[in-house]
């Protein structure tokens, strides 16, 4: 049976649906209060429903016929026409799937003793933070750790750039670094502050640490506050030549996960 002969069909792009979709793309405030956000990508939207609720999950013909596994995906189902779809990604050029789905809810009680963790404050580049969500997957990490000012990892340009790592890893937004360092701390997880100054050699640094490890890192311009670093158990630095004064946040980062990867990796 031709599955958009079932599927209602959305031709306005003054649609409640549409609009209450577009809000959730444009605030993050309104993602908070309503626990949910808006991806977009053939790709990406079949697989962040493989790690959260997938609530309602928008299609053009043109989308369906090119995956027509769409039709099988959880969730209410909608095929929309191209101009609405232009309208949910605020551009002509798009994929033609869209989907909202439920925020994981994780907080700090998840952080245990021996665990591996990431991190980050006022890193506020959506590239970088995607990326880095992206590499503590990859690496066996088991949170990642986001302090005031970071983007929001349910935006759009966070979820393209974490190729969907943001339900893969869990994604505990705290609202103080210092109180969160501490915490980890009492649980003899050691934590370490990645700056420049008054700081070790990433390479002096053991990978296994018995007790578990926490990177945290600091925004791309400033780095972290002296408050986090003093904070920490310690800094560490990744050493470069002198044809470089700095890693963006998203390298150094990944270099730092890769170090204190997970066994086996």
């Amino acid at each position: 049976m031709d599955p958009m002969q079932e599927t209602p069909i959305i031709t306005s792009r003054d649609n409640a649906k549409i609009k209450y979709a577009c809000k959730l793309a444009g605030s993050a405030a309104f993602r908070q209060s309503e626990n949910a956000f808006l991806a977009e990508g053939l790709k990406l939207c079949p697989e962040l429903a493989k790690g959260t609720t997938l609530k309602v999950l928008y299609y053009t013909e043109r989308a369906l016929e090119k995956a027509p596994e769409l039709a099988a995906l959880p969730g209410e189902h909608y095929l929309i026409q191209e101009h609405v779809a232009e309208k949910l990604a605020g551009v002509q050029a798009n994929q033609g799937v869209f989907a909202v789905f439920e925020i994981p809810q994780c907080s700090v009680d998840l952080l245990k003793a021996g665990g591996r963790y990431l991190a980050l404050e006022r890193v506020q580049d959506p590239g970088n933070v995607g990326t880095l969500l992206r590499s503590a997957a990859a690496f066996g990490f088991d949170a990642v750790i986001l302090g005031p000012g970071c983007a929001s990892p349910w935006s759009g340009k966070t979820l393209r750039a974490s190729m969907g790592a943001a339900v893969r890893v869990p994604v505990i937004e705290v609202q103080s670094m210092t109180d969160t360092i501490a915490l980890l701390r009492e649980k003899g997880v050691a934590c370490l502050a990645a700056a420049l100054y008054n700081s070790q050699l990433l390479s002096a640094v053991s990978q296994q640490q018995p007790g578990g490890v926490c990177v945290v890192i600091g925004s791309e311009g400033q780095g972290l506050t002296q408050e986090t670093v003093d904070a920490c158990d310690s800094a560490v630095r990744i050493p470069m030549t002198d044809r470089a004064e700095s890693l963006n946040a998203g390298i150094a980062g990944s270099v730092l996960l890769w170090h204190f990867r997970g066994e086996g990796l």
